[in-house]
Formats: C-alpha cells, structure tokens, sequence
C-alpha cells in the first residue's frame, strides 16, 4: 500500500489539481490483476478525492485485488459492467494501459469533455527527476533490472518501476531531482504517454517482434506504438538500440538524439552469469547505460555475481533429485521459448534432455518456427517430450507439426499445470531440464502469466519433493 506523508500529498494534489482543476470525484477505469489499478486507487484514495472504480470483470474474478481495497472509505465498485453516467459524472478518467483507446465509454468521456488520463502520463508529467525508459518485445523487464543493479552500485537513491509489477504511482512521492528512475514500459505505456509528448532522458528498446496482434491491428502499428519511446526525445537525450536488430536499425535514424547501439558480442565473454543467449543483449544494453554513468566495468562484472533472473525469466526453481526445473513463464510468444531452449541446449551437458511445458492462447502470431524447432530437437534426441497447454495457440503449434509427419507420440496435451508436470514427472529422469516456456499467452486458462509460473512452482515441490 501508497503511504504518502502530509505534504506529499498536499504537494501532488496541487500539481495535479493545477492540470485538470478541483477533482471531487474520479472514475477508476480498470481495478485489474496486476497491481496498477490497485496502485491508482490507494493513490487517489490518500488524496481524499471520492473514487469509483469501474471493471467489466466481475468479484469473482478480481477477488485478490479487491480484498485489498475493500476496507479503504470513499470508494464506489461497479464489477462485471460499465455504466455511462461514470464517464460523464466525474472530473476525471484513469483508464488501465489495456483499456483500448477506442473503447465506446472513452468516446462517451471525450464527448462530455471528461479529461482521460493514466498513471503513467501522470507520472511522466509529475516526475521531478530525468526518466531512464525501457521497452522491447522481449528482454525488457531483465535488462530494466540490470540497470538498476549497476546504477545502485554508484547512487543511493535508484528507483525501478512500470511494468514490472511496480507500479508507477507507488514511487511517486519518493522521487526528488537527484533520484535515478528506471521505467519497464509496455506498447500500452507508451501509447498512453503520446499526448503528453514527453520521452525518457535514456531510453532503451531491446529488440521489436511481432507480438500483441490481437491488440494492434498489425505489426506496422505494433512497432509504431514502441517507436513513442524516442519521438519526443531532445537532442541532449540517447536512445539505445541493439546493433544486431535489423528494424531497429532501420528506425533508429528517425530519432532526434543521440543514438548509442550495443553489442552482445561486447559481452561474450561473460555468458556465464546467464542462462541463454539472449540475455547477452539485455546485458550489453544495461552495459551501455551504466557507460554514461561512468560506472567501472570491473566493478559491474564482479557485481553480476549477485543479480538474480527476476521471477519467471529463466528462472531456476529448484533442483530436485538430479532434475533441474526453470520457469521462463514470461516467454509468451514463439521467439522467446525458441530462445529459452537453445539457450538450455547449448549450454546444458550432453546428457540432459529437456521437457518442456509449451502452449497457452494465441495473440495472432505464428508458430511455424516454433514447431520446427521442437522437431528438430526432438528428432536430435535433445527434446524429449513436449506437453501443450489446451489453448488456441496450441491448436496451431499442433498443426504446424503434423505438417512434418513427424512421430507425435512425444507429444502430449493437458488442460492443467498440475497434470502437466505430473506428466513431466512420469518421464523425468537424473539430469533432466523440466522447462516451463510457453510461446503463447496465459489467459483461458489462467489469470495472467505470473499466475501460470505460480502455478508451475507449487505443482513442482507439490510432486517431486
């Protein structure tokens, strides 16, 4: 929970009441899983403004969320619908980054000339100290927490949050002009940030796949939504990019700053600090931030020996009678599950062979790579057995597949985690790497992707200890 001191809050109400004017009454658009919704709540809650907070989820659905604000007074719940006299009866709108900015309510708001605002706007615009900012399909999140490891290493006062389950609005008051703020920002983010036309001082974009186009109605539009990152940028900003993405490379002349390019091959050499490949980016670009700090590279390499893969990225759960078991939840689109197991295949000893949980929903994307993938490694006996998740996306992974006519007898599908990993459990031998790395999204069968790793983790001690 926000515990904001007196003259914070008397301090961020002016700032803001000094944007919009007096706000009596203010309509939550979005209570959500993640935390954000609960975050604008208790933020505007401590302000003392009348609060309502609307979500076309119902209780059930939200019921972790909602036993944590249920106590707090001046407060309005409108579950499983939204009515329109709460876009018209308000000083103003906090929409939820996954609230489509051609939601018919948003329409009614704009006609009532009902300002429409997000936490992340409100906190580009409230913000005292520069913003380092971090976006990409894939490798954001890992390469956010990097630069904050190596910024702590020289600064007191370093503060991480955005999409990486920090919301925005909770740090807020903590920030003064010497504190050093590292964003994660999604596609949504950005979006919600153009009409303010502000940019990070720093920002970082890790690569560009396709990726949400069941969101965006293609992939030009996708990639315009990450391009926001540099488009306001000034002359005495940088923009980082990796000098191996061949997009990046082609929209990169576009920004108006100083344009930094990083390197994995820089970083070659220190691929023992991380599972994968992959991670080798996400290193060099937080290697480059820490350059303009002028932080020691000696000092950031010995300081890798305590960096921690965050919750879900490759992350080793635990190591239980001789078999090896990594969460890599977060890996929800083809690229990054491909990633994840060349990774472990290169890296892993000649005897190991991986059993990897795969599948989930589809967001529009394509898995034909995906599926020749896992028979090649399956026919080079490095794969040994692939259980799907019931989803859309696995109904395509499936069908790309029997396009081999390749043997399916490795191939097994479940509508559980639990299921899943007894199945893994009944193949599962000493020096085995039981892999959780979807390739899809979560939802159908779970809350969102953290929930499904959770669900990966309990199932694991649950079964094999």
């Amino acid at each position: 929970m926000i515990v904001m001191t007196l003259s914070s809050i008397q301090k961020i109400k002016k700032q803001i009441e000094a944007q919009y004017g007096p706000l009596k009454r203010i309509t939550i658009m979005g209570l959500g899983l993640h935390g954000g919704g609960l975050s604008a709540v208790y933020f505007f809650n401590q302000l003392g403004i009348k609060v309502v907070v609307t979500d076309l989820k119902k209780e059930k659905d939200l019921k972790e969320s909602l036993k944590k604000v249920r106590h707090l007074k001046n407060i309005e719940f409108v579950l499983g619908q939204h009515r329109d006299i709460d876009f018209i009866n308000t000083d103003l709108i906090i929409k939820n980054p996954a609230v489509p900015h051609n939601s018919p309510y948003l329409k009614i708001a704009a006609k009532h000339k009902i300002p429409i605002e997000s936490d992340i706007g409100l906190f580009f615009e409230l913000c005292r100290a520069p913003i380092i900012g971090v976006t990409g399909t894939k490798g954001k999140s890992t390469t956010t927490a990097l630069i904050a490891h190596f910024l702590k290493l020289k600064y007191s006062d370093v503060i991480l949050a955005g999409n990486l389950r920090r919301p925005v609005l909770d740090v807020l008051d903590k920030i003064n002009f010497k504190t050093k703020v590292i964003l994660e920002l999604s596609s949504w983010q950005l979006e919600d940030m153009k009409k303010h036309q502000k940019s990070p001082h720093i920002a970082i974009i890790t690569n560009i796949m396709p990726d949400h186009l069941n969101s965006y109605s293609n992939f030009k539009q996708y990639v315009s939504a990450k391009k926001l990152i540099f488009k306001f940028q000034k002359p005495n900003d940088y923009l980082i990019v990796n000098n191996n993405d061949s997009l990046l490379k082609q929209i990169s002349p576009q920004a108006k700053s100083k344009v930094v390019f990083f390197n994995r091959q820089k970083v070659e050499g220190w691929k023992t600090f991380f599972y994968g490949e992959h991670n080798l980016d996400n290193l060099a670009a937080a290697l480059e931030v820490a350059k303009l700090f002028k932080i020691p590279e000696k000092k950031i390499k010995n300081s890798l020996k305590r960096f921690k893969n965050l919750e879900g990225r490759m992350e080793v759960v635990a190591k239980i009678k001789g078999i090896t078991f990594i969460n890599d939840t977060t890996a929800t689109i083809p690229e990054a599950a491909i990633a994840g197991l060349s990774s472990l295949i290169n890296n892993k000893n000649s005897t190991a062979k991986i059993i990897l949980i795969a599948g989930g929903a589809d967001k529009n994307l394509d898995f034909k790579k995906f599926a020749e993938f896992i028979i090649q490694k399956a026919e080079a006996n490095e794969i040994k057995k692939v259980i799907l998740l019931t989803g859309t996306a696995t109904e395509k992974i499936k069908a790309e597949i029997s396009k081999y006519n390749s043997k399916l007898d490795f191939i097994k599908e479940t509508n559980s985690m639990e299921k899943a990993v007894k199945q893994a459990k009944s193949v599962a031998q000493k020096g085995d790497i039981v892999l959780l790395s979807p390739g899809a999204a979560s939802f159908g069968l779970f809350a969102h992707e953290f929930e499904r790793g959770e669900k990966f983790n309990q199932a694991v001690f649950k079964f094999f200890s």
